[in-house]
């Protein structure tokens, strides 16, 4: 039998491949922190909206997941995610790996590993394969992204 929680990895994924955003935020502890190579530090409902604002945006999206484990304080996974990158219209495969601390049956902490290099010259063509390593674009990625983001809980709070 699968440890506790690697059946909430399993159901964590399970979700974003229905893009269930809803089903993963409820997968976090309200005081989770996440980050990635463009989302370096969300905390609390900034990474559940995150995925919110994913899901909602998500054009021929696929996603497989392998190599969960976890116990009682930590788990992993890899997860690939196949899509159309609505700027450009590019599709982009991405090859993540997850890293999970855990307390009290909910994800406290999710760390993803991918390269920002690889993702730009997939989502951004040339511009991205040329210039997709330097400091300068990657900051760029992460301000329009993290913009992205702040326009999206603006609309969800306005709504709401």
């Amino acid at each position: 039998m699968n440890h506790p929680n690697a059946e909430l990895i399993q159901r964590f994924y399970s979700a974003f491949q229905r893009l269930d955003a809803e089903a993963m935020a409820a997968c976090y502890a309200d005081d989770v922190r996440f980050s990635d190579p463009v989302f370096t530090d969300l905390r609390g409902t900034e990474a559940g909206d995150m995925w919110r604002m994913l899901c909602s945006r998500a054009e021929e999206f696929s996603l497989t997941f392998d190599h969960v484990q976890a116990d009682e304080r930590q788990g992993s996974a890899q997860w690939i995610a196949r899509y159309r990158f609505s700027a450009s219209g590019r599709q982009v495969v991405n090859r993540i790996q997850a890293r999970f601390l855990f307390e009290g049956g909910l994800i406290v902490e999710h760390r993803d590993q991918f390269d920002l290099w690889r993702w730009a010259g997939q989502a951004l063509g040339a511009k991205g394969l040329l210039l997709g390593w330097a400091a300068p674009v990657q900051a760029a990625i992460r301000r329009q992204a993290g913009l992205g983001l702040a326009q999206f809980r603006q609309g969800r709070s306005a709504a709401g």
